[in-house]
């Protein structure tokens, strides 16, 4: 999207809005299985599953200042998920985490070793078919509605993200951010050292 209009980015941002909002509230549990890196959108796919199981080699971030960007699209997840203490340091730095920070952030659940993961995602499936399918469709927005987050709220605060996502993509500081990215080079903002 480095080189779309404001309007074709912001109806890209929407879609992506509108898949996040959908993993969240879907019908169904829903389980994160992290196994390498989640940077930016991943994050924002892990914060949207009721459950996150990660390997203990994993890798984490929300990267997008250092394209001059934002995490705006997936922030309401996130920051649900990791709360806004921990956002707003993530959010800044754009640094890289474990998983054993994610797992102390709350973004992931459960780590075990790569070679177990598969089997951890076993455990939690067997747990996750004892329950009655109703029960958990209503556990699942009971949880969600207490914590603040209806599909309504959400729908509006993801056109708000989707417009500001946008309109950072395009302006001078994203463009040469995207552009470093693609290119391979610093972005102007990072001084010779």
């Amino acid at each position: 999207m480095a080189r779309a209009s404001e309007m074709e980015n912001r109806a890209d941002a929407e879609r992506l809005a509108a898949l996040m909002r959908t993993l969240n509230f879907l019908a169904k549990p829903t389980i994160a299985r992290v196994n390498g890196a989640a940077y930016g959108g991943g994050v924002g796919l892990v914060a949207c599953c009721d459950i996150a199981l990660s390997a203990d080699t994993a890798k984490f971030g929300l990267t997008e200042v250092k394209l001059g960007l934002v995490p705006a699209v997936i922030s309401p997840y996130v920051v649900a998920a990791i709360g806004a203490r921990h956002a707003r340091r993530l959010f800044v730095t754009g640094e890289i985490f474990s998983a054993a920070d994610a797992a102390r952030f709350g973004l992931v659940h459960q780590i075990t070793s790569a070679d177990q993961l598969d089997a951890c995602v076993e455990q939690v499936v067997d747990l996750l078919l004892k329950g009655g399918p109703a029960a958990q469709r209503e556990a699942k927005l009971l949880a969600l509605r207490v914590g603040g987050m209806v599909p309504e709220t959400a729908q509006s605060i993801d056109v708000d993200n989707a417009a500001l996502i946008a309109r950072l993509r395009v302006s001078p500081e994203g463009q040469d951010g995207l552009g470093a990215f693609l290119d391979k080079r610093k972005p102007q903002w990072i001084t010779s050292q």
